[in-house]
C-alpha cells in the first residue's frame, strides 16, 4: 500500500511530495552529524523504492550547496532559510533524502530517530550507501 506525503520550507518556494512505497507506520528517520546538518537541524528519511517529485516556484530563490566531498547537493530555499532535500547523482541516475521535519502533517512522528556518524567515509562507499539506501526515482519541477 503506497502513501503520499508532502512536504515544503516555510515559505511554499521548495516543495515535494514523497511517494512511499509502504504503508506509512515507521518512518526511519536519521540525524546527520555533520556541522551542516546540525546547525539546519535536519532529521533524514528515504526509502530505496519511494518516489521523490521536488517542486520549485521561483528557482532564483533557491541556492545550493555542495557537501564537502562534492557528492551531494542540498537545496536551500533562500527566502525562508529551509533545507527540504538533497540529491546525489550517481552513474546518471538521481537518488534523494528529504529533511523529515519540513513533511506536512505527522508522519515524522512515526520513527524514532538515529544518530549517524559517516566521518572517514570513503568517497566510494559514500556513493555506494547512497545508491543502496536514498529514494531512487526523483523527479524536478519548476511550477
Amino acid at each position: 500500500m503506497e502513501t503520499t506525503v508532502n512536504g515544503r520550507c516555510h515559505c511554499g518556494n521548495v516543495s515535494y511530495a514523497l511517494e512511499w512505497p509502504t504503508a506509512l507506520t515507521v518512518l526511519p528517520l536519521r540525524r546527520c552529524s555533520c556541522s551542516f546538518c546540525t546547525r539546519h537541524g535536519c532529521v533524514w528519511t528515504s526509502h530505496p523504492d519511494a518516489t521523490l517529485v521536488t517542486s520549485v516556484e521561483d528557482p532564483e530563490r533557491v541556492s545550493h550547496y555542495h557537501q564537502g566531498t562534492g557528492t551531494a547537493d542540498f537545496s536551500v530555499c533562500r527566502n525562508c532559510g529551509v533545507v527540504c532535500f538533497c540529491v546525489s547523482e550517481i552513474d546518471g541516475r538521481v537518488y534523494g533524502i528529504v529533511n523529515a521535519r519540513t513533511l506536512e502533517g505527522d508522519a515524522m512522528q512515526t520513527g524514532r530517530i538515529t544518530q549517524i556518524s559517516f566521518e572517514g567515509e570513503e568517497r566510494a562507499d559514500r556513493v555506494a550507501r547512497r545508491a543502496r539506501n536514498w529514494i531512487g526515482r526523483v523527479e524536478s519541477k519548476v511550477r
